[in-house]
């Protein structure tokens, strides 16, 4: 539940262009917020209410839009270096993961979907009007096998299956280890205790990770059925990360409802996606984007960010439902490129298409949570009566200009979550 503005007052835009999250088409006029959802949206001024307090913001012909969601973060990962995740104590990690919440919220991201990490106490301290930071949901610990994308453990570890102490990532809620059908299991059922409102599961090789070339393949099948049958069960989904075909095939066989990146896919694989109704989680990877020490992480880096243009260009001939993240990671100095990454869309799509997906439709993937959606008492992503009140007013119209999503600081000039002005530089 999120926590509820002080009743009573409304929050009245004037004179602004509206982009409701869907049309191309700005509509001019006024828009209501009371409390925490968005009351009326007009082409008409709207007047006061007797007895009601009413806070008036002229926009001055400004384009209002959706808050901006992001469909792949990681809070506690983004914020923290890996000195800090392997050094700092859980309240340090988990301080700098709410810090970067709240800048991400005034980056214009009022919603966020955790792709791995502890951020359930992230979230509760948001969620109850004591720290500023979008609405976050939360996959907990990332499922990962021994030797797969999500295993840090030394290689003169004892792996956890054969009675070896777990990892920092697992001792951090990062990442749970875990093989066979039964440890799967266990290891949703603990997720989703912790209160996830997704499952994420390693099914393929990743730039980060050291021991898994992009080429395997991670989780056999029953063990994959494990967990989305175990997701189902609390009515939600299993988002999966994968780049390479194998791995994307076995995890669509399985039943998982995301595909998170896959910029090693041939264009078979991204029309059977298209197929199975089941959504591609993108990123705009660059090099550059991620930082790697050694030789062999930074080949892999670079590797995924070639396929970018292919599986975009494929993506939109096959009309796959494609939602846009960032999954930046251990190096809290480039967060700020999130809104880079964002303006990055328009080198893919137009720049309506780019808005709608980081609007409207990153909060349709974000839905199939289903029972397990923390916001489920309303919808997001869009300006309409009825939905959360989370607003930004843009200096300019990115409707002409995606870029002004890069900066901002200088373009964003009123931000609203809930129902709560955040910033206002007007």
């Amino acid at each position: 539940m999120t926590a509820t503005p002080e009743t009573g007052k409304r929050l009245l835009f004037r004179n602004v262009r509206v982009f409701d999250g869907h049309s191309g088409d700005l509509l001019g006029g006024d828009v209501l917020i009371d409390g925490d959802r968005i009351a009326a949206v007009s082409d008409s001024p709207i007047g006061d209410e007797p007895g009601r307090e009413t806070i008036v913001i002229d926009g001055g012909n400004r384009v209002l839009m959706p808050g901006m969601s992001d469909a792949h973060v990681h809070l506690v990962g983004n914020a923290n270096s890996y000195v800090d995740m392997v050094m700092g104590s859980e309240s340090h990690i988990a301080l700098n993961g709410l810090a970067e919440a709240k800048n991400m919220l005034h980056r214009g991201f009022t919603a966020v979907r955790d792709m791995a990490g502890d951020t359930g106490s992230i979230k509760s301290v948001i969620d109850r009007g004591l720290f500023e930071g979008p609405r976050i949901y939360p996959s907990q610990a990332a499922l990962s096998q021994t030797s797969g994308h999500g295993d840090f453990g030394f290689v003169y570890q004892c792996p956890t299956a054969f009675g070896g102490d777990q990892s920092r990532a697992e001792q951090i809620g990062f990442m749970r280890v875990a093989d066979g059908e039964d440890q799967v299991l266990a290891g949703v059922r603990e997720q989703l205790k912790k209160g996830a409102s997704q499952i994420k599961l390693m099914v393929g090789g990743g730039a980060a990770s050291m021991y898994d070339p992009l080429y395997t393949v991670q989780f056999i099948d029953k063990e994959l059925r494990a967990a989305v049958n175990a997701a189902a069960d609390y009515g939600t989904y299993v988002a999966t990360h994968v780049y390479n075909v194998t791995g994307i095939r076995r995890a669509l066989a399985a039943g998982v409802r995301s595909i998170e990146h896959g910029h090693l896919a041939d264009e078979e694989t991204i029309a059977l996606i298209a197929e199975k109704e089941v959504w591609l989680s993108m990123q705009p990877f660059a090099l550059g984007d991620h930082h790697y020490p050694d030789p062999d992480r930074a080949e892999k880096d670079r590797e995924i960010c070639t396929g970018v243009d292919h599986i975009y260009d494929w993506a939109k001939k096959h009309g796959v439902k494609t939602a846009w993240g960032t999954d930046l990671l251990l190096e809290p100095q480039i967060a700020p490129r999130q809104s880079e990454m964002a303006a990055r869309l328009g080198d893919h799509y137009t720049n309506l298409e780019s808005l709608k997906m980081l609007t409207s439709g990153n909060a349709e993937l974000f839905r199939l949570a289903g029972e397990r959606d923390p916001y489920r008492q309303a919808q997001f992503g869009m300006i309409r009566k009825g939905v959360w009140a989370d607003v930004l007013l843009v200096d300019g119209n990115p409707l002409d200009d995606l870029n002004l999503l890069a900066d901002p600081g200088k373009n964003l000039s009123v931000i609203v979550k809930n129902g709560q002005v955040v910033k206002n530089q007007l």
